[in-house]
Protein backbone atom coordinates (compact mmCIF):
# COMPACT_ATOMS: atom_id res chain seq x y z
CA UNK A 1 0.00 0.00 0.00
CA UNK A 2 1.34 3.72 -1.09
CA UNK A 3 0.34 7.27 -0.28
CA UNK A 4 1.31 8.17 -3.77
CA UNK A 5 -1.78 9.47 -5.16
CA UNK A 6 -3.59 13.00 -4.99
CA UNK A 7 -7.62 13.96 -6.19
CA UNK A 8 -7.84 18.06 -7.40
CA UNK A 9 -10.39 20.25 -8.86
CA UNK A 10 -10.49 23.61 -8.88
CA UNK A 11 -10.89 24.27 -5.42
CA UNK A 12 -7.39 23.19 -4.90
CA UNK A 13 -4.74 25.93 -6.12
CA UNK A 14 -1.27 24.42 -6.85
CA UNK A 15 1.98 26.07 -7.57
CA UNK A 16 4.33 23.89 -8.77
CA UNK A 17 3.48 19.89 -9.90
CA UNK A 18 6.88 19.10 -9.95
CA UNK A 19 6.97 20.13 -6.42
CA UNK A 20 3.86 17.57 -6.09
CA UNK A 21 6.22 14.98 -8.16
CA UNK A 22 9.14 15.35 -5.71
CA UNK A 23 6.99 15.15 -2.93
CA UNK A 24 6.77 11.26 -3.58
CA UNK A 25 3.26 11.82 -5.36
CA UNK A 26 3.11 9.43 -8.55
CA UNK A 27 -0.36 10.08 -10.07
CA UNK A 28 -3.02 12.87 -9.91
CA UNK A 29 -6.24 12.52 -10.30
CA UNK A 30 -8.65 15.17 -11.69
CA UNK A 31 -11.76 16.29 -11.50
CA UNK A 32 -13.07 17.57 -15.46
CA UNK A 33 -16.72 17.53 -15.65
CA UNK A 34 -20.01 17.79 -13.86
CA UNK A 35 -23.51 16.77 -14.92
CA UNK A 36 -24.18 18.28 -18.55
CA UNK A 37 -22.55 21.15 -18.95
CA UNK A 38 -19.67 22.09 -16.61
CA UNK A 39 -16.21 21.41 -17.31
CA UNK A 40 -13.43 21.99 -14.44
CA UNK A 41 -12.31 25.41 -15.25
CA UNK A 42 -8.60 24.19 -14.44
CA UNK A 43 -8.46 20.75 -15.53
CA UNK A 44 -7.29 21.43 -19.64
CA UNK A 45 -4.22 23.84 -18.11
CA UNK A 46 -3.69 21.50 -15.14
CA UNK A 47 -4.03 17.69 -17.14
CA UNK A 48 -1.35 19.34 -19.40
CA UNK A 49 1.12 20.41 -16.88
CA UNK A 50 0.73 17.01 -14.72
CA UNK A 51 1.64 15.00 -17.97
CA UNK A 52 4.32 17.20 -18.82
CA UNK A 53 5.94 16.84 -14.66
CA UNK A 54 5.52 12.95 -15.59
CA UNK A 55 3.07 12.34 -13.40
CA UNK A 56 -0.12 9.66 -14.08
CA UNK A 57 -2.78 11.26 -14.91
CA UNK A 58 -6.27 10.39 -14.44
CA UNK A 59 -10.08 12.25 -15.05
CA UNK A 60 -13.42 12.07 -13.16
CA UNK A 61 -16.66 12.88 -13.78
CA UNK A 62 -19.04 14.34 -10.84
CA UNK A 63 -22.46 12.72 -10.96
CA UNK A 64 -25.70 14.13 -11.19
CA UNK A 65 -29.28 13.59 -11.82
CA UNK A 66 -30.22 12.97 -15.15
CA UNK A 67 -28.84 11.43 -18.17
CA UNK A 68 -26.45 9.15 -17.50
CA UNK A 69 -25.82 8.16 -21.01
CA UNK A 70 -25.70 11.82 -22.01
CA UNK A 71 -23.39 12.72 -18.93
CA UNK A 72 -21.01 9.81 -19.75
CA UNK A 73 -20.23 11.08 -23.21
CA UNK A 74 -19.75 14.66 -22.14
CA UNK A 75 -17.05 13.37 -20.08
CA UNK A 76 -15.58 11.11 -22.75
CA UNK A 77 -15.51 13.88 -25.15
CA UNK A 78 -13.90 15.98 -22.78
CA UNK A 79 -11.47 14.14 -21.56
CA UNK A 80 -10.26 12.68 -25.29
CA UNK A 81 -8.42 9.71 -25.71
CA UNK A 82 -5.02 10.14 -23.71
CA UNK A 83 -6.97 10.26 -20.09
CA UNK A 84 -6.49 6.38 -19.37
CA UNK A 85 -7.60 6.18 -15.76
CA UNK A 86 -11.28 7.58 -15.89
CA UNK A 87 -13.58 7.32 -12.62
CA UNK A 88 -17.42 7.94 -11.85
CA UNK A 89 -17.96 10.17 -8.81
CA UNK A 90 -21.16 9.16 -6.93
CA UNK A 91 -21.36 11.26 -3.75
CA UNK A 92 -24.36 13.85 -2.25
CA UNK A 93 -24.54 16.78 -5.01
CA UNK A 94 -24.91 19.93 -2.57
CA UNK A 95 -26.07 21.94 -6.05
CA UNK A 96 -28.85 19.47 -6.78
CA UNK A 97 -30.47 15.78 -7.10
CA UNK A 98 -27.93 13.18 -6.53
CA UNK A 99 -27.29 10.49 -9.27
CA UNK A 100 -29.40 7.07 -8.72
CA UNK A 101 -28.07 3.99 -8.94
CA UNK A 102 -29.71 2.83 -11.80
CA UNK A 103 -28.13 6.22 -13.15
CA UNK A 104 -24.97 5.17 -12.21
CA UNK A 105 -25.49 1.97 -13.80
CA UNK A 106 -25.45 3.64 -17.48
CA UNK A 107 -23.22 5.69 -16.39
CA UNK A 108 -20.90 2.75 -16.30
CA UNK A 109 -22.21 0.96 -18.62
CA UNK A 110 -21.90 3.69 -21.32
CA UNK A 111 -18.36 4.28 -20.79
CA UNK A 112 -17.73 0.61 -21.12
CA UNK A 113 -19.45 0.40 -24.15
CA UNK A 114 -17.53 3.45 -25.71
CA UNK A 115 -13.94 2.67 -24.45
CA UNK A 116 -13.87 -0.96 -23.82
CA UNK A 117 -13.33 -0.79 -19.88
CA UNK A 118 -15.28 0.04 -16.62
CA UNK A 119 -14.53 3.38 -14.78
CA UNK A 120 -13.25 3.42 -11.27
CA UNK A 121 -16.03 4.15 -9.03
CA UNK A 122 -15.59 7.01 -6.19
CA UNK A 123 -18.25 7.23 -3.19
CA UNK A 124 -18.19 6.58 0.66
CA UNK A 125 -21.13 6.21 2.49
CA UNK A 126 -23.45 7.09 -0.02
CA UNK A 127 -23.15 3.71 -2.27
CA UNK A 128 -23.05 1.50 1.15
CA UNK A 129 -26.65 3.15 2.03
CA UNK A 130 -27.82 2.61 -2.13
CA UNK A 131 -26.90 -0.74 -2.07
CA UNK A 132 -28.54 -1.19 1.09
CA UNK A 133 -31.70 0.20 -0.29
CA UNK A 134 -31.76 -2.11 -2.73
CA UNK A 135 -30.76 -5.00 -0.75
CA UNK A 136 -27.78 -5.83 -3.51
CA UNK A 137 -25.25 -8.06 -1.67
CA UNK A 138 -23.86 -9.90 -4.54
CA UNK A 139 -21.52 -8.61 -7.36
CA UNK A 140 -23.84 -10.23 -10.23
CA UNK A 141 -26.87 -7.95 -9.19
CA UNK A 142 -25.36 -4.46 -9.99
CA UNK A 143 -23.11 -3.59 -12.76
CA UNK A 144 -21.27 -1.24 -10.81
CA UNK A 145 -19.55 -4.47 -9.51
CA UNK A 146 -17.26 -4.58 -12.55
CA UNK A 147 -16.12 -1.07 -11.43
CA UNK A 148 -12.63 -1.21 -9.38
CA UNK A 149 -13.85 0.64 -6.02
CA UNK A 150 -12.02 4.18 -4.99
CA UNK A 151 -13.35 3.71 -1.48
CA UNK A 152 -13.75 7.09 0.61
CA UNK A 153 -13.31 6.87 4.32
CA UNK A 154 -11.15 8.78 7.04
CA UNK A 155 -11.45 5.93 9.69
CA UNK A 156 -8.39 3.81 10.40
CA UNK A 157 -9.38 1.41 8.05
CA UNK A 158 -11.40 1.14 5.29
CA UNK A 159 -14.95 -0.66 5.41
CA UNK A 160 -16.38 -1.48 1.50
CA UNK A 161 -19.69 -3.20 0.41
CA UNK A 162 -19.71 -7.09 0.28
CA UNK A 163 -20.13 -6.46 -3.41
CA UNK A 164 -16.61 -5.70 -3.92
CA UNK A 165 -13.75 -8.35 -3.23
CA UNK A 166 -11.34 -5.37 -2.22
CA UNK A 167 -10.35 -1.69 -2.96
CA UNK A 168 -8.06 -0.34 -5.29
CA UNK A 169 -7.64 3.41 -3.94
CA UNK A 170 -8.74 4.35 -0.69
CA UNK A 171 -9.24 8.00 0.01
CA UNK A 172 -7.71 8.59 3.49
CA UNK A 173 -8.20 12.22 3.70
CA UNK A 174 -9.42 15.40 2.53
CA UNK A 175 -6.90 17.04 3.72
CA UNK A 176 -7.99 18.20 6.85
CA UNK A 177 -10.18 14.56 8.29
CA UNK A 178 -9.20 11.18 8.31
CA UNK A 179 -5.38 9.80 8.56
CA UNK A 180 -2.28 12.20 7.59
CA UNK A 181 -0.38 13.61 6.28
CA UNK A 182 -2.86 16.41 4.87
CA UNK A 183 -0.42 18.85 2.50
CA UNK A 184 1.57 18.23 -0.45
CA UNK A 185 4.46 20.69 -1.32
CA UNK A 186 3.26 22.16 -4.54
CA UNK A 187 -0.49 22.25 -3.41
CA UNK A 188 -0.68 22.32 0.05
CA UNK A 189 -3.85 20.36 1.93
CA UNK A 190 -5.58 18.08 -0.86
CA UNK A 191 -7.36 14.65 -0.56
CA UNK A 192 -4.71 12.12 -0.92
CA UNK A 193 -5.14 8.40 -2.23
CA UNK A 194 -3.44 5.04 -0.40
CA UNK A 195 -3.10 2.65 -3.72
CA UNK A 196 -3.09 -0.86 -2.77
CA UNK A 197 -0.14 -2.19 -3.92
CA UNK A 198 3.63 -1.56 -4.76
CA UNK A 199 4.70 1.74 -7.30
CA UNK A 200 5.35 -0.74 -10.17
CA UNK A 201 1.94 -1.87 -9.98
CA UNK A 202 0.38 1.31 -9.81
CA UNK A 203 1.79 2.25 -13.21
CA UNK A 204 0.98 -1.05 -14.27
CA UNK A 205 -2.80 -0.15 -13.54
CA UNK A 206 -3.08 3.10 -14.27
CA UNK A 207 -1.76 2.02 -18.29
CA UNK A 208 -4.34 -0.55 -18.41
CA UNK A 209 -7.33 1.97 -17.41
Amino acid sequence: MIDAIIDISHHNRVTSFEKVKAAGVMAVIHKATQGLSYVDPTYKDNSGAIKAGDLLLGAYHFGTAGDASAQAEYFLSTVGDDTSLLVLDLEGNPQGRDMSLQEAEQFVHHVWTRTGRYPGLYSGHMIKEMLSAKRIRRAADTELSKCWLWIAQYGPAPLIPTVWSGWTLWQHTDGAAGKGPYEVDGIGRCDRDYFNGTAQELVDFWGKG
